[in-house]
């Protein structure tokens, strides 16, 4: 009896605890909720590497298109916070006519998702109350098909490192780095540096010397 009695103050201890705590993803703040995932080449050494040239736009992607190339405020500090994060390596910034080592491009990838729920199923078999008499249809039942639509808009950072270096030998152009920054508040200016020293933070291998 006494191992029962303490299995169920157990259970009610934990009912208890459970509905007084927060759901942990409908109160993630923005910071939390953001997502950073780096890719890289294993098969390259970063350090043999020593200049780098980055895009002075950033590239709109949608629908796995270029739709524009654009150079706002946030596009310029972006730039300019990655540039700053790969001098802080060891790396120096030439121009794109210098002979680069490195190549990075900087993208904004906006996704549209559309998806539709048919209803009519649901409408068939509900047994509740529903009066055509309050849309001015006295005496009318329901029937048709019933589709709602819903749509999700995605916006993702991505930036690109490419292999100029080794480029006039292999006859192409090598991506060796990506870094994927997606999340709320992501676009937002105060956002910017935290996201770059997020993808530095799990890069530690990209370094001069």
């Amino acid at each position: 009896m006494k191992n029962y009695l303490t299995l169920a103050v157990l259970v009610v201890a934990v009912f208890v605890l459970g509905s007084c705590t927060k759901d942990p993803v409908k109160n993630l703040s923005p910071e939390e909720s953001r997502i950073y995932i780096t890719n890289h080449d294993s098969t390259t050494s970063f350090s043999a590497f020593k200049t780098f040239s980055i895009s002075d736009s950033v590239a709109i992607i949608s629908g796995n298109h270029l739709q524009e190339k654009t150079h706002d405020a946030f596009d310029a500090a972006l730039i300019a916070a990655f540039a700053n994060a790969m001098t802080q390596r060891g790396y120096k910034s030439v121009a794109k006519d210098q002979n680069p080592d490195f190549g990075i491009n900087v993208n904004n990838i906006i996704n549209t998702y559309t998806g539709y729920v048919d209803y009519g199923n649901y409408y068939n078999d509900y047994y509740g109350y529903w009066d055509p008499y309050s849309w001015g249809y006295p005496g009318y039942g329901y029937y048709g098909s019933y589709i709602g639509t819903y749509q999700v808009n995605e916006g993702v950072i991505s930036i690109d490192m490419f292999d100029l270096k080794n480029a006039p030998e292999s006859g192409k152009i090598k991506s060796v780095w990506n870094g994927v920054v997606r999340g709320k508040g992501i676009f937002n200016d105060g956002s910017i540096g935290t996201s770059v020293q997020a993808l530095f933070d799990q890069s530690t291998y990209i370094k001069a010397n």
